[in-house]
């Protein structure tokens, strides 16, 4: 018998029972020196959690301190930007007299139906180019060139269709919003494992029972990050529908702002946007956790 004379794991730590440990039943067949490894954990690996709402507010907090800085030193002069107290004061007189919340319920509106129609466009033009063939055929090479038109240069056409009132407006969101939500419900479809059609095709389903168990379910996860898309998007077309001889809304706001040079209020509004974006995004994020708790995912580490 050989003994060796390595030095012992430092992580691992052997430990033989005390003589008072209760013997086990098999006692017999196991020998009596033997010993049960335990790993210890190094305490430098130990980390303290930090709660995460914590962490993503900081990025925000920090910027926020640097932007009072800067303003305060004087780096930042009050006619280029504002500082966060200035700022923070005239969003508390825009509230106070009304006119802010009365924007922001004209552009909430203006949104909700250019998202609506887009939504039902864009959706409706993906599901007859991807669960047909000859739709694909009819529609698809459509769709792939006018989305490559920016749709800020359609506003002058709009203009001369729609005249200068709510319509231009809500059809500068609509199309903003059609392009995404098409591309990812088509991709999502065209992204259906084919042996989930087939073992559909195998258990009986009909054409109708595939789409509806099977392929709309499969493109669910698509059809979610282009209408997290499509919010962005419609964001930002708001901002160009609402230049069009607007008499009210966030876009209003920015617009007499610019033209008397309160850098303070078009600092407002942006944020605002910005809020009303992120509040959105929620919205879509919190639908995607209800309807896909079926698809489990990586959510980092």
């Amino acid at each position: 018998m050989s003994i060796s004379h390595a030095p012992p794991d430092p992580d691992v730590v052997a430990k033989s029972p005390g003589p008072d440990a209760a013997a086990p039943a098999d006692s017999a067949a196991e020998p009596v020196g033997r010993l049960e490894l335990v790993r210890l954990v190094p305490s430098s690996t130990r980390r303290t959690r930090v709660p995460r709402w914590l962490r993503r507010t900081s990025g925000p907090v920090l910027l926020l301190i640097l932007w009072q800085l800067l303003s305060s030193t004087g780096v930042l002069t009050a006619d280029v930007l504002a500082s966060p107290g200035t700022i923070a004061r005239v969003a508390g007189d825009l509230v106070s007299d009304g006119s802010l919340p009365n924007a922001m319920g004209v552009s909430l509106q203006r949104v909700a139906i250019g998202l609506l129609f887009g939504v039902v466009v864009g959706t409706g033009l993906a599901l007859v180019s991807g669960l047909f063939r000859v739709g694909e055929d009819l529609v698809d090479a459509s769709v792939q060139m006018l989305r490559t038109v920016p749709f800020v240069g359609l506003i002058p056409l709009f203009i001369i269709w729609f005249g200068i009132g709510e319509a231009p407006k809500v059809a500068i969101i609509t199309l903003g919003v059609s392009f995404p939500l098409y591309l990812n419900v088509y991709a999502g479809i065209r992204g259906v494992d084919a042996q989930l059609i087939e073992a559909g095709e195998s258990l009986g389903l009909s054409r109708w029972g595939l789409v509806r168990h099977v392929v709309l379910p499969g493109a669910l996860p698509g059809a979610m990050t282009g209408l997290r898309y499509s919010l962005g998007i419609s964001w930002l077309a708001l901002v160009f529908a609402e230049q069009i001889n607007a008499d009210a809304g966030i876009g209003f706001l920015m617009v007499q702002a610019r033209d008397f040079l309160r850098t303070d209020v078009i600092v407002v509004c942006l944020i605002v946007y910005a809020f009303l974006g992120l509040l959105a995004d929620f919205v879509v994020r919190t639908l995607e956790r209800l309807l896909l708790q079926w698809r489990p995912t990586f959510t980092g580490r």
